[in-house]
C-alpha cells in the first residue's frame, strides 16, 4: 500500500487537504517516521502541499493557505499544475465534487468491516456516475479502483 502511495505521490505536483487531513497527515508522515514507513513519509514530507482552512491562520511542512474562493482557487491551481493535484480527506472532496473539479477518483477497500466513522460523500446533491479506469489488488486483500466522473 505504502508504495501505491509514493506511486501516487509523485505523479502529482501538490496535494490538496483541508485542514483535519492536514493536521493528520502532518502528524503521522512528518520525519522522523518509523522505518517500514520511511519511504512514504520522506515523499509525503517533500511534496508541495495546499490547505484549505478557515480556521488555520498559518501552516508549514511544506504547504501554503488556500485563499479566498475555493472553486476559484483550486480551478486557478489546475490550470498551474502539469500533472495534477491529489486531493485527500472526507470533506474537502465532496465540496469538489459538488462543484464538478476533481477529474479522477481512487477508492481504496480494505478488507475490514468497521461499522463506524465518516461516509465518503454523504450528502452529495446529485449523482457522479463513474467509469473505472483501473484496478489493482493487494497482497493484504486491499483493491485499489480509480475510476473517472462519465461525461
Amino acid at each position: 500500500m505504502h508504495r501505491h502511495g509514493i506511486k501516487n505521490l509523485k505523479q502529482a505536483d501538490a496535494l490538496l487537504f483541508g485542514r483535519v487531513t492536514y493536521e493528520m497527515m502532518e502528524a503521522a508522515f512528518r520525519p522522523p517516521a518509523p522505518d517500514w514507513m520511511e519511504p512514504f513519509a520522506r515523499t509525503i514530507d517533500a511534496a508541495k502541499k495546499y490547505v484549505v482552512s478557515s480556521t488555520l491562520d498559518r501552516v508549514d511542512w511544506n504547504a501554503e493557505l488556500v485563499p479566498g474562493d475555493l472553486g476559484k482557487a483550486v480551478e486557478q491551481l489546475k490550470r498551474e499544475s502539469g500533472k495534477g493535484l491529489l486531493v485527500g480527506g472526507v470533506k474537502l472532496p465532496l465540496t469538489l465534487a459538488e462543484l464538478g473539479l476533481i477529474d479522477e477518483y481512487e477508492f481504496v477497500v480494505h478488507p475490514r468491516l468497521a461499522g463506524h466513522g465518516p461516509t465518503l460523500f454523504a450528502g452529495l446533491s446529485k449523482r457522479v456516475d463513474l467509469r473505472l479506469v483501473s484496478r489493482l489488488e493487494f497482497g493484504s486483500g486491499a483493491v485499489a479502483m480509480r475510476y473517472e466522473p462519465r461525461k
